[in-house]
C-alpha cells in the first residue's frame, strides 16, 4: 500500500486592518522556515471584521507585491471570488502572479457569494458589482473553471458562449510558468460547489471548526468524484483552521484532528493587529513541530 503524503502547513494572513509592511514581515519570515510551506491572503474588497471602514488591501495585487518578496513559499488567495473579475481577466492576473513567483502560484478560487456576511455583501453596491443568487454564482464558477484552464493551455485563439460567459477570440500569452497551469483550488461548503471541485479541483479547501461537518463533506466529494470518474484521491484536502495565540493547545488538537479526519493541507488563519514579533518563527514551533511534524520527517 503506498505511504500516505506527509502533511504540508501554511499561514493565512487577513489582508485587513493592518499595514503593508505587517503582512511583509510576516511573508518574509515564513519564507525562511521550511516547515511553513505555503502562505495566503483573502479575497474582500471591505473588512469583513474590525473596523468596517478600516484599511484593507487588494488580494490579487498584494498578493503579486508577496510574490516578489518570497523566494520559497507557493501562494494563492484562500481564495479568489469569481464574482470580482471577469475570467478571462482572471486568467492573465493569475498568470502574472505565477510568472512573477517563478512558478508557485496555487490558484484558488470559489463562487464569491456570502449573503449570510452583510459586511461581505456589502462591498458589491459599493464597488458596482453584480450579485447574483447562489444557482448563478456556481453555475458562473463552473464555466470560469473551464475558461480559465483553457486559456491557461490552449495555443489558438477560441470562442466559448456559455450560460454567463461570452467570450470571442480568447486567448492567454503568456501561458503560466507551471506546466500545464497552476493547481486549481477550490474553496465552499455547499453541496453544488462540490460538485464543481470533483470535476475541476487539484485541491478542495473548507473553512474548519466543525470538523466533523468537514469530514462529511469531504466524503460528499468522494461520491461526486465517483459519480464523474475521477479519482477521490486525486483531490488534496485542505481545510483551514483559527489560531488561538493564547491557547495553542486548542489550535493544536484541531490539527489533530483534521488530519485523523483526512485533511492533509492544514491552513493555518493567524489574527492580526498586529501580527506579534517571530510569529511565524511560533507557528512552526508551538504548533506544528509540537503537533508531531518536524521538517525532518519530509527528508
Amino acid at each position: 500500500m503506498p505511504q500516505a503524503p506527509l502533511p504540508s502547513f501554511g499561514i493565512t494572513t487577513a489582508p485587513m486592518q493592518v499595514s503593508y509592511q505587517d503582512i511583509l514581515r510576516v511573508w518574509r519570515e515564513a519564507d525562511a522556515i521550511r516547515e511553513i510551506e505555503h502562505a495566503w491572503l483573502f479575497d474582500h474588497l471591505m473588512p469583513i471584521a474590525g473596523d468596517p471602514d478600516g484599511p484593507i488591501f487588494e488580494g490579487w495585487t498584494l498578493l503579486s507585491a508577496l510574490a516578489a518578496q518570497t523566494e520559497r513559499l507557493r501562494l494563492g488567495l484562500l481564495v479568489t471570488s469569481n464574482r470580482f473579475r471577469p475570467p478571462a481577466m482572471l486568467a492573465k492576473i493569475a498568470t502574472t502572479v505565477d510568472i512573477v513567483s517563478g512558478g508557485r502560484l496555487v490558484f484558488g478560487i470559489g463562487a464569491g457569494s456570502r449573503p449570510s456576511h452583510p459586511l461581505a455583501r456589502r462591498e458589491y453596491e459599493a464597488h458596482g458589482l453584480p450579485y447574483h443568487d447562489f444557482r448563478h454564482s456556481v453555475e458562473d464558477l463552473a464555466e470560469a473553471c473551464t475558461v480559465i484552464r483553457r486559456l491557461w493551455t490552449e495555443t489558438e485563439p477560441f470562442d466559448f458562449h456559455g450560460a454567463h460567459i461570452d467570450l470571442t477570440g480568447a486567448f492567454g500569452n503568456p501561458k503560466p510558468v507551471q506546466h500545464p497551469y497552476p493547481p486549481v483550488l477550490v474553496a465552499g461548503r455547499s453541496a453544488a460547489v462540490l460538485r464543481v471541485a470533483a470535476e475541476h479541483a487539484d485541491l478542495w479547501n473548507i473553512a474548519g471548526g466543525d470538523i466533523a461537518d468537514a469530514a462529511q463533506r469531504s466524503a460528499l466529494l468522494d461520491r461526486y468524484c465517483t459519480d464523474l470518474g475521477r479519482d477521490p484521491a486525486a483531490i488534496t484536502r485542505s481545510i483551514t483552521l483559527h489560531v488561538s495565540y493564547d491557547q495553542p493547545g486548542i489550535t493544536r488538537d484541531a490539527i489533530s484532528e483534521a488530519l485523523d479526519a483526512g485533511f492533509g493541507h492544514i491552513t493555518l488563519g493567524l489574527p492580526a493587529q498586529p501580527y506579534p514579533a517571530s510569529v511565524a518563527r511560533w507557528v512552526a514551533d508551538e504548533l506544528i513541530a509540537k503537533s508531531g511534524y518536524a521538517i525532518a520527517d519530509k527528508q
